[in-house]
């Protein structure tokens, strides 16, 4: 690349106005891109369930100053699929079970459960004593309104609905006993009952209020309840000073320290660095990754480059078209296009490089099943293997008189990546002619319900390695009634055999033996060009201790936070 391209790309990946409230399923633009990054800016820089700038005595009482980049517009866990909820969700709301360090779940307000031999049936213990923030008691009843509430047409729950989907009843033994059938077996539920997504809210207010009226101030359990929201400004939460059943992972019991959060929106990302590094506030839950390597640096401060479960930022291939349903074409790209030179400029370091379908840290990740790495003149031969052998006055790929092009709808609602720009100019090197589409999100949505597209792209964040089942399970295909996640329109029934019977057990032998061919069908088919994995950057002042890495979203857990005077 000429050296005067490279600079205006880096200039352009550097005033990029970050995503920070990407979507934690499918984004169909790439966050956005950073600076220089130190030596070790590409690992993860905390465990999940670690303690961050503990010791010392908690001092109780002041209000933490918190920013983050992008309003949901909907403050209802149940109806968003916004990033900002595993952050803010844990404030407000408690979940039944929370993942441990181990990885596994937990009780939190379930303190025990059972599995039927088939399972197809839980019956879960319930804590005693909870109640919600508008004083309604949390027992069984609450539980059930809560999961008929996920699945409700009206919520229209993007992600909370589909992560319960087998959910088929429930029988209310007791105040404090549930018994809750699936249709088929479901390993990862008690996994998902761990996310922010699926948090309890208070059955008063869910059968009380519009959907309109939750997403404005829904109603939790947890440490925090919500004062005000204003959106696209911020929103103001205090303590809850009878809280006491926070999960026993955590070592502590009683209310929050801090007395409140005050939340700030804040979409351009110079600003929101300097109003942290000025002490304006005190934790950025999202940073700019042109700044980590200063906030690194910066002996002020706490900052966290976390790896984080699901599946990494990737180009989906439309395996259900030409010419992508040819999986030499499909390989071809693999190979023609330079992943770490893409993610050293585009995102500087910040994030590592992805091989696989599936982010390193995700249970059951096998580092064996790795596509095949840049090799330009492999792409080449493979497609002239696959007929595309001679080339057109601008340089790009023919068969039978038709170019080799490739349309890549991308929306306009946001600035675009230079991963795209990159990814442009590494593809005509091999004669491909990717075209970017801007479009409204509106359009963007509509080509995918009809499969119009040959590429499309984003991540997808979850506490499993079920993440898989979401993005290539047949079923998961999108159409006229159903907008799935399968972006790469793969059906292939040996794969969805091997991710069903994933679903249905829960023995670690075998799920180790069925993700680890799963991971290796998918590099044999090649889906899509994953490019980088999906970390998380956040950095807080500190004044700031005993903040938790969360273990289900990487992202900071403020329980028990307090602020130093």
């Amino acid at each position: 690349m000429p050296t005067h391209q490279f600079r205006k790309l880096a200039k352009r990946a550097a005033t990029l106005i970050a995503a920070a409230a990407l979507l934690a399923g499918c984004s169909t633009s790439a966050p956005a891109g950073g600076s220089p990054s130190g030596p070790n800016a590409a690992q993860s820089t905390a465990k999940a369930g670690a303690v961050l700038n503990g010791g010392g005595a908690p001092v109780d009482g002041g209000t933490l100053k918190m920013s983050m980049s992008a309003d949901p517009l909907c403050l209802d866990p149940h109806a968003i699929s916004a990033d900002t909820e595993q952050i803010l969700g844990q404030l407000q709301f408690d979940n039944l079970t929370y993942l441990g360090k181990n990885g596994a779940p937990s009780p939190w307000l379930a303190t025990s459960w059972t599995i039927s031999p088939d399972g197809r049936t839980y019956r879960f213990t319930l804590k005693k004593g909870v109640t919600f923030a508008d004083g309604t008691a949390f027992d069984a009843h609450a539980v059930v309104v809560n999961f008929e509430h996920m699945l409700a047409p009206k919520t229209r729950s993007p992600l909370a609905g589909p992560y319960i989907a087998p959910y088929d009843s429930s029988e209310v033994i007791d105040d404090h006993t549930l018994e809750v059938h699936l249709k088929t077996p479901y390993s990862p539920f008690l996994s998902v009952l761990a996310q922010g997504w699926l948090g309890m809210e208070s059955p008063k207010a869910i059968q009380r209020d519009t959907p309109a009226e939750l997403c404005a101030h829904p109603v939790g359990s947890g440490p925090f309840k919500l004062a005000k929201y204003t959106p696209n400004v911020g929103a103001s939460y205090v303590r809850r000073d009878d809280y006491d059943w926070a999960p026993p992972a955590l070592g502590q019991t009683g209310p929050a320290h801090l007395a409140g959060v005050d939340l700030s929106w804040i979409g351009q990302d110079p600003v929101r660095y300097n109003s942290l590094v000025s002490g304006q506030y005190q934790l950025s839950a999202y940073v700019p990754p042109q700044n980590g390597a200063a906030l690194a640096a910066n002996d002020q401060f706490v900052y966290e480059n976390v790896n984080r479960i699901g599946w990494p930022f990737t180009l989906d291939f439309n395996t259900s078209r030409a010419p992508l349903n040819d999986v030499d074409v499909r390989t071809a790209l693999v190979r023609g296009v330079d992943t770490k030179a893409i993610v050293q400029t585009s995102q500087f370091g910040q994030r590592p490089t992805a091989d696989s379908y599936l982010d390193s840290v995700t249970a059951f990740y096998d580092p064996s099943a790795k596509l095949p790495g840049y090799a330009p003149a492999a792409a080449g031969a493979l497609l002239d293997k696959a007929g595309w052998k001679t080339k057109n006055a601008a340089g790009f790929r023919t068969r039978n008189g038709k170019e080799l092009a490739l349309s890549l709808p991308v929306s306009n609602a946001t600035t675009v990546s230079p991963v795209y720009d990159l990814l442009q100019a590494q593809l005509k090197k091999i004669g491909v002619n990717l075209k970017i589409d801007l479009q409204p999100q509106t359009q963007v949505t509509t080509l995918r319900y009809k499969g119009d597209y040959d590429l499309l792209s984003g991540v997808w964040h979850t506490n499993t390695p079920d993440v898989l089942y979401i993005k290539y399970a047949s079923s998961q295909i999108s159409d006229s009634k159903h907008l799935g996640q399968n972006l790469a329109r793969l059906s292939d029934p040996a794969l969805d055999k091997t991710l069903q019977e994933a679903r249905e057990t829960t023995d670690r032998t075998k799920l180790t033996a069925l993700y680890s061919t799963a991971q290796k069908q998918l590099v044999a088919g090649v889906p899509g060009l994953p490019i980088y994995q999906n970390t998380v950057l956040w950095a807080f002042n500190k004044k700031l201790h005993n903040v938790v890495v969360n273990t289900s979203h990487g992202t900071p857990l403020l329980t028990y936070a307090w602020l130093s005077r």
